[in-house]
């Protein structure tokens, strides 16, 4: 149980910085918004990449920088979800024992 706090701890850190990272990013240019949890696109093209790169190569790319951030992000957040549900499952055992 103590190596899962602090496991779960750690990642809380990561998170932090992970979040702050994509509130850089929001900060660069005001075309991406102030959401941190969604992804961006413009003109998705099914098999190919972003035919959008031809028009502002700049804002493509800071995009593309931005949602695998926030892929991590969401990485993180599924992993501190799981590793919580153990957490919570260890206390439970030792209460109920």
């Amino acid at each position: 149980m103590l190596f899962g706090t602090i496991v779960m701890f750690i990642l809380y850190i990561i998170l932090k910085y992970i979040l702050s990272w994509i509130k850089y990013y929001n900060s660069l240019d005001s075309r991406l918004g102030q959401s941190t949890w969604r992804w961006s696109y413009d003109y998705p093209v099914i098999g190919e990449r972003d035919i959008s790169d031809l028009d502002d190569k700049n804002f493509v790319r800071l995009r593309r920088k931005r949602n695998k951030i926030i892929t991590i992000m969401y990485s993180v957040v599924f992993i501190m979800f799981i590793l919580s549900m153990s957490l919570l499952s260890e206390i439970l055992i030792i209460f109920l024992t």
